[in-house]
């Protein structure tokens, strides 16, 4: 078993095809499809159920998948080490972040690690549910993440970088009264425009309701994978959001009645890795990332 096998299977994984895989990496389908074969035999079973132009993982590709994901990266680790010796001038930087933690503070962080290292191509992936962030990290998908839970397992470790509060983002019209925050409680005479169940902002807003009234749940008017869509939809007057205050503070830009919360809503923010050596580029933006957190 050597890289490029292991890889052709990763690609095959994620591409969803042997046809998207060979194009993403770029081989010849019938070469890659003859390192997996050899692969196999090696191993001495079938990775995958080759189901007319689908794949699907056996149990055993299952099981081979996240040890993959890691001897490549161990992988990039070691090509970056040597790199980093005459300098940061190439390679890949996988994070995974919450999406709304991508306006801030990841994109401020993007630009100045790019500003300072544009030869690394930064890859940035949006994780099906707050969980996720740390599965992505956890199975070498990702180097580093970004997202609101601090890990209890001993293959991770965080940086806390800080906190980022959470603001309701209303209607235009909403009656507030300007110089008060907008009790918590008041939120659940709204219908919600939230992301699916699992989503980071929906679970904070549901324990701070139930915080304030325990027989209360919120009360959803539009639940939507697409985030990009939450502010136009309260402009739209299809309910009241609770949203990140850099975005909450670009609605009121529209027109948007935007309202601190009463008690607040903070959620921290949290850089994940993997415990033991990162790659130069990782190793970088974590440094970059922390550089100017108070010492604790």
């Amino acid at each position: 078993m050597d890289l490029r096998q292991a890889a052709y299977v990763v690609a095959v994984v994620d591409e969803g095809s042997f046809t998207a895989a060979a194009a993403s990496i770029p081989v010849s389908q019938p070469a890659l499809s003859q390192a997996i074969a050899a692969l196999e035999r090696e191993l001495g079973a079938p990775l995958f159920h080759r189901i007319g132009r689908r794949v699907v993982l056996t149990p055993a590709g299952e099981a081979f998948v996240g040890p993959a994901r890691q001897m490549l990266r161990q992988a990039e680790v070691a090509r970056s080490v040597v790199a980093n010796a005459a300098g940061l001038t190439s390679g890949r930087l996988d994070v995974v972040a919450l999406p709304t933690m991508v306006v801030e503070p990841l994109v401020d962080l993007v630009g100045r690690f790019r500003r300072t290292h544009p030869g690394i191509l930064v890859r940035i992936v949006e994780p099906e549910g707050a969980d996720a962030v740390l599965d992505l990290v956890r199975d070498g998908t990702c180097e580093l993440g970004l997202g609101d839970v601090v890990p209890d397992d001993r293959l991770l470790a965080s940086d806390h970088l800080g906190d980022q509060r959470l603001l309701a983002v209303l209607p235009p019209g909403t009656p507030v009264t300007a110089d008060h925050d907008l009790p918590v409680s008041r939120l659940a005479g709204f219908p919600l425009i939230t992301g699916p169940r699992g989503t980071s902002t929906r679970r904070l807003v549901a324990q701070a309701l139930r915080q304030e009234q325990p027989d209360v749940d919120p009360r959803l008017g539009v639940v939507t994978e697409h985030r990009e869509a939450i502010v136009p939809l309260v402009m739209a007057g299809a309910g009241a959001a609770v949203l990140p205050e850099p975005i909450a503070r670009a609605a009121a830009v529209l027109g948007a009645v935007v309202a601190p919360l009463s008690p607040g809503i903070e959620r921290p923010l949290v850089l994940v890795r993997r415990t033991g050596p990162l790659s130069a580029a990782a190793a970088a933006f974590r440094t970059l990332a922390t550089d100017r957190l108070p010492e604790r």
